[in-house]
């Protein structure tokens, strides 16, 4: 792994407008976005047609073609990374529960592996749209289910991107957690 300050100083100069820094940040942060997207994948259906490094280089495209924003440091930049591959995998799961109800035109036969995937799309779509509604009542709380979930940072990187303590990304942390499985169950 990349020493923080060494991933922060190219961000920073990615956001001065350098395009060489981006260029020479990836080498230093792929085995990282791997992991991620790993984490993302192992969450998903095991018959997924997206892989690993197809997330990271889709997430990766997105992240390149940012053009204002300003990168703070690692921790930000791996919680936007982390945000953009949830959302390249609600979009396909969207996707494919659209091609499932005939927008593609394309008909399948149903056996045991289809249900299962469509049922796994529609908890992904689930997840996603319970964790807007948080962000509606919550912002904060969505921000740090996003970034402890799905960017698995640590809680103190999440206290360092949102600027809070520790001790309220916990505690608020133990509540979006429990309100989200309300949520869930409920629906």
């Amino acid at each position: 792994m990349a020493a923080a300050g060494e991933v922060t100083e190219l961000l920073a100069a990615w956001s001065a407008g350098d395009e060489s820094a981006r260029d020479s940040l990836m080498p230093l942060v792929y085995e990282e976005l791997r992991r991620v997207a790993s984490r993302h994948m192992r969450r998903e259906r095991p018959d997924h047609t997206l892989q690993t490094t197809g997330l990271v280089n889709e997430a990766y495209l997105r992240l390149a073609g940012q053009r204002q924003i300003e990168w703070q440091t690692r921790a930000h930049f791996f919680a936007v990374a982390s945000e953009m591959m949830r959302r390249i995998l609600v979009d396909h799961a969207r996707h494919r529960q659209f091609a499932k109800r005939g927008g593609n035109a394309i008909r399948e036969s149903v056996d045991e592996v289809t249900v299962a995937a469509g049922e796994l799309s529609a908890e992904i779509i689930a997840v996603d749209e319970a964790l807007g509604r948080l962000a509606a009542l919550d912002e904060r709380g969505g921000r740090i289910v996003e970034l402890r979930y799905f960017g698995g940072l640590t809680v103190e990187e999440v206290a360092g991107v949102l600027e809070i303590s520790p001790a309220t990304v916990k505690r608020e942390w133990t509540v979006a957690k429990a309100w989200l499985a309300h949520e869930l169950r409920s629906r």
